[in-house]
């Protein structure tokens, strides 16, 4: 007797159609843009520098953005999280999954699942350099940010 099994079985079988109703997928991942916006926002409110706004769902499973940013003392990078999670719990009702490095101040991660957030001292920022780590995901731009608006249209 052999493993094979003959059949009779279509090649395709699942009939090819044009979705018309937007899958959820796509719902979800407008709603994870729209968190990340809103973070990015809380950090800018508090005066975060280099917000970096990070695409990775499409090049990774951990998440489907990264929000990066710098804090420029320890006392900050504290302020900037406990904003973040006041504006999200604020206007999504959601707190973090996990936060760690709250107590050193030096790099706080925020985990949302689908967004995570990094805080950074400007050291912290350089040396782990992950910007450059991600260097294949898209970036997306800031609606606000101080670089679009020193650029001459």
């Amino acid at each position: 007797m052999t493993d094979y099994f003959q059949g009779n079985f279509p090649l395709q079988s699942v009939p090819l159609m044009k979705n018309t109703v937007s899958s959820p997928l796509a719902q979800t991942d407008e709603e994870s843009a729209k968190l990340a916006l809103t973070i990015a926002e809380a950090a800018s409110d508090r005066k975060a520098g280099e917000i970096l706004l990070l695409k990775v769902g499409d090049v990774s499973y951990l998440s489907d953005y990264f929000v990066m940013m710098t804090g420029y003392s320890r006392v900050q990078v504290r302020a900037i999280a406990a904003a973040i999670e006041a504006q999200v719990e604020s206007e999504w009702q959601r707190r973090p999954i996990r936060t760690e490095g709250k107590a050193e101040g030096s790099w706080v991660l925020q985990d949302y699942g689908d967004v995570i957030v990094h805080i950074m001292m400007p050291r912290e920022r350089e040396f782990y350099n992950l910007e450059a780590f991600w260097i294949h995901a898209e970036r997306i731009a800031l609606p606000n940010s101080d670089d679009q608006g020193s650029k001459p249209k």
